[in-house]
Order: structure tokens, then C-alpha cells, then sequence
């Protein structure tokens, strides 16, 4: 037999967050909620396999179809850089230092240990400023349609995060896992410091 030879981590990680998805769909939402969301309260149960879980689990398909497009956009760029052992070594690090963050900001923060958030946008803001603080000039679009150089796009997303999670803690804001997002953030220039540089 002739072992399977995964070309690029993108491809699965997209598959993962589709099945995920459907599961969602197929089983029940105890369960699902148990498994795939991240919380302080998980954490605090001993459910730790949640800081990975979390990062691949979708509920709402426009969700889904946002992350896997800006995963698919900047993911296989950094992974042709970095390598494929060190791409998802880093983006697997980056949603646990987000699902992490969500938890911290959301007991200590927000006063709610048992906040539930989903969703690999952590690790794909960890992935956007990776590849900002690796092509700062390069143009990005921001929000789909602006666009604007790679870094100062991501500074401007990383602004909206903490004005954001400052109107959470004070009991407004919109329903955004902004503390994931700075986490993946803070993984992203982590690794940039420790690998890239």
C-alpha cells in the first residue's frame, strides 16, 4: 500500500470545519455543545480538547463560508512559506491561544464563565496578521471591498477587536468573539517574533 501524502493542511482544515458543520445538523445539540463550544466553564469541567474542537465548529453557514474564505485566501500563501508541518503547527496554535483568550476575556471581562463561542476566526486572525507582518505591503481588501495595504488592514481589524471587547465589558457590543480574535492575534505576532524575524 502507498501511504496518503496530504499536499496542504488548507484543504483538510476546510473539510474539518464542513464535517463539523454537518454535525451540527445530525447530532444532538447537548452533545455538539459538550464537545465543539469553548467556555471558561468547559475549561474549569476538564474539558480541554474544547480549545481545539471550538476552532473547527461552525453553527451558522454564512460563519462557516467567511472563515473558510479568508482561511483559503491567506492559508495557502503562508503554507508554501512556512511548510506544512509548521503551518499547522502554528494554525493549530493559534486557535488554542484564541479559544483560550475567549475564555479568560469572558470570566474575567464579562463576568460570563460559561459564554460559549465557536468558530475558527482566532486562528485565521492569527493568520491574517502572520501574513501582514510578513507582506505589510501587500494589498488586501478590507472587508471585501477596500483595499489597503496587508498591515495597516490588519491593525484596523485588530482596533475594531478591542473597541469591540471594551463595549462588551461594559455590557453592549455586538455578539463577536472579539477576545479570540486578539488572542489569535497575539499568536500570530508571537510566532512572527519567535519564527519569521
Amino acid at each position: 500500500m502507498m501511504p496518503i501524502v496530504l499536499r496542504s493542511f488548507v484543504p483538510l482544515c476546510i473539510a474539518l470545519n464542513v464535517i463539523v458543520f454537518l454535525l451540527w445538523r445530525t447530532l444532538p445539540r447537548e452533545v455538539m455543545f459538550e464537545h465543539f463550544t469553548i467556555s471558561w466553564l468547559a475549561l474549569s469541567q476538564n474539558r480541554f480538547w474544547t480549545l481545539i474542537t471550538s476552532a473547527f465548529s461552525h453553527i451558522e453557514l454564512w460563519h462557516l463560508l467567511i472563515n473558510m474564505f479568508v482561511l483559503n485566501s491567506f492559508g495557502p500563501v503562508l503554507e508554501m512559506i512556512v511548510g506544512k508541518t509548521s503551518f499547522w503547527r502554528f494554525y493549530i496554535f493559534a486557535a488554542v491561544i484564541g479559544s483560550l483568550a475567549h475564555a479568560v476575556v469572558s470570566k474575567f471581562l464579562m463576568s460570563q464563565a460559561s459564554l460559549p463561542a465557536v468558530g475558527a476566526s482566532g486562528a485565521i486572525a492569527g493568520v491574517i496578521l502572520l501574513f501582514a507582518l510578513k507582506f505589510p505591503k501587500e494589498k488586501i481588501l478590507l472587508f471585501g471591498i477596500v483595499p489597503v495595504p496587508a498591515l495597516i488592514g490588519s491593525m484596523l481589524f485588530i482596533g475594531i477587536d478591542v473597541w469591540g471587547l471594551i463595549a462588551q465589558t461594559k455590557g453592549g457590543g455586538l455578539g463577536i468573539g472579539h477576545g479570540a480574535h486578539l488572542g489569535g492575534s497575539l499568536a500570530g505576532l508571537l510566532y512572527y517574533l519567535m519564527y519569521i524575524k
